[in-house]
């Protein structure tokens, strides 16, 4: 039995959240392949995980038997959340942008599953683990646009993830979502009604390109 992690970071609702609507293309897609397999779902936006506190961090760097109490209940949260992350055949994450980075529930989920010597270092312990990242934008951030340099958001994940997590990182990049809402972006809404098009085919055709792959 295969096991998606799928985390969800969008202040947004349902529909209202172009990350939400992609990764839930992902998923049903991949429910479609896997239909005996288990989804571990995480909203961040509803059910935030805890931000890393001095006594979380301190935790990681403490043998089991020098933990105090409060170390020891705040490390359990983080093996729960690490323990999800490497029980996982493959990964989902929506990661909107918010002000040029992602939004901070996601970075808090990120500081606790990092965790040196486990998560991260020479053999990081999901090495390996795809993951698909719906990375939505209001606006454009790509190579050759005015906004090029406010893209904060794939070169911190792909730093992260791929480059710390050890993670086989993949993007879905659905951008200019703000153009139906916003009169100044009207011209531009044609290029947000194909970039969200563009999205949800590639949320469908790497949702059942991975399953083949894990089943392989």
């Amino acid at each position: 039995m295969v096991t998606l992690l799928h985390i969800d970071s969008s202040v947004l609702p349902g529909e209202a959240s172009s990350s939400r609507s992609v990764a839930a293309a992902f998923r049903e897609a991949w429910e479609e392949q896997h239909p005996e397999g288990a989804v571990i779902y995480r909203d961040l936006a509803a059910n935030p995980v805890p931000h890393i506190t001095a006594t979380a961090w301190t935790a990681g760097f403490a043998a089991p038997s020098e933990r105090t109490p409060e170390q020891s209940a705040a490390f359990a949260e983080r093996v729960k959340l690490i323990e999800e992350l490497e029980q996982a055949d493959a990964v989902l994450i929506g990661a909107p942008m918010h002000n040029f980075s992602i939004p901070s529930t996601l970075k808090a989920w990120l500081d606790n599953v990092l965790l040196l010597g486990r998560t991260a270092g020479e053999t990081p312990s999901a090495q390996g683990t795809p993951v698909v990242v719906v990375a939505s934008r209001g606006g454009s951030y790509a190579p050759g646009t005015p906004r090029e340099g406010y893209e904060f958001v794939q070169n911190y994940l792909e730093a992260v993830l791929k480059g710390t997590l050890g993670l086989d990182l993949d993007f879905i990049v659905p951008e200019l979502t703000m153009a139906p809402r916003n009169p100044a972006m009207s011209e531009l809404v044609p290029l947000y009604e194909a970039s969200r098009e563009r999205a949800f085919e590639d949320a469908t055709a790497k949702a059942k390109e991975l399953a083949e792959r894990l089943a392989a």
